[in-house]
This record gives C-alpha cells, sequence and structure tokens, in this order.
C-alpha cells in the first residue's frame, strides 16, 4: 500500500506561484510513474504533468513552459512548481503513482487562482 498527502495548495492572485508537495509513504518500491492531476469544477479530471523513474517528464500543453514537475527520492516528495497562474489553474490537484499496474491516489489540494 501507498499513501499520499498533498499540500501547499492555497489562494493565489493572477500571475503568482506556488508549489505543491506530495509526500508518499508506506511501500514505494518499484514506483515507475508520477503525475499530478487537477480536476476544474464542472470538468473532467486531467493530466497536468508526469515524472518517470528515470525523471523523463511530460506536460499538458496548457502548462508548458509555466509548470515544472520534479521529485526528490530521498525526501519521498514530489513537486509541481507554478508560476504565472491564471484563473483557469484553479481547481483541486492530485497526485498519483504508480506502482506496477497499481495508480495510487492522494486526497487532492485545492488551487484557487482568483484577485
Amino acid at each position: 500500500q501507498v499513501q499520499l498527502e498533498e499540500s501547499g495548495g492555497g489562494l493565489v492572485q493572477p500571475g503568482g506561484s506556488l508549489q505543491l508537495s506530495c509526500v508518499s509513504s508506506g511501500d514505494t518500491f518499484g514506483i515507475i510513474l508520477m503525475a499530478w492531476y487537477r480536476q476544474a469544477p464542472g470538468k473532467q479530471r486531467e493530466l497536468v504533468a508526469q515524472i518517470s523513474s528515470g525523471r523523463s517528464t511530460n506536460y499538458a500543453d496548457a502548462v508548458k513552459g509555466r509548470f515544472t514537475i520534479s521529485k526528490d527520492n530521498a525526501r519521498r516528495t514530489l513537486y509541481l512548481q507554478m508560476n504565472n497562474l491564471s484563473p483557469a489553474a484553479t481547481a483541486v490537484y492530485y497526485c498519483t503513482h504508480r506502482l506496477g499496474t497499481r495508480d495510487y491516489w492522494g486526497q487532492g489540494t485545492q488551487v484557487t487562482v482568483s484577485s
């Protein structure tokens, strides 16, 4: 079992920045993929960014150049640095870890971009 806990969400003004963190615990040996998803009100959950065990990254077109995904294996922490935020980024952000064929999800952290 893998447990994930996100933090770092909050209210930020347009153009501002936030860094989300996701700390993992439990049996995390063999995690092959980590990712951030988000779900805005009334919309489907969508992939924001992902990073492989080899640190290859992939981003949604909407966030390329503004968001950066990274990880610190020693701290068991996944990060999402979000810069130049727009109201369109308002959503609940979830981190996921893939172990084998199973995806584990955190509870999510709310990000609200508003003036």
